[in-house]
């Protein structure tokens, strides 16, 4: 997690080099005025993001997918692994631990939105971009 949060705090300081270090293409701009005006997102995705507080301070928006216990509890036990669960893993162990790592996250972050994990993905994906460009649309 100190890595993941060197590296977002690297690419804060500087997104277009950041970029450019590793591989990514990035179009240039063309006069030094547009390049302030640049706006570069960063997507940070990954279990257990809202508990390591040292990341908390970096991020602008914060989304969570939820999901009831029936859905998750459907969708683990189509998952194909090498090594299988056990059984009574889920409901064992699994589950039990997202309650409890859900109940940290809601202590530590206070501006997250919750997203209806439901819905498609493509339901998902329009209700963020919708959201960011408003946020977007309303810094300028």
């Amino acid at each position: 997690m100190e890595a993941m949060t060197n590296t977002v705090k690297a690419w804060m300081e500087n997104p277009v080099k950041f970029a450019r270090s590793h591989g990514v293409s990035v179009s240039p701009v063309e006069d030094e005025a547009q390049s302030e005006e640049e706006i570069h997102i960063l997507i940070v995705e990954g279990f257990l993001l809202y508990n390591y507080r040292p990341l908390l301070d970096v991020y602008d928006k914060c989304y969570y997918i939820a999901v009831p216990y029936e859905e998750c509890k459907k969708r683990r036990s189509t998952r194909k692994y090498t090594v299988p669960d056990p059984p009574g893993l889920f409901d064992g162990h699994v589950w039990p631990m997202y309650l409890k790592h859900r109940k940290e996250m809601e202590a530590n972050c206070m501006n997250i939105e919750y997203l209806d994990g439901l819905k498609s993905k493509d339901e998902l994906y329009e209700q963020v971009y919708e959201d960011i460009q408003n946020t977007l649309l309303n810094r300028l």
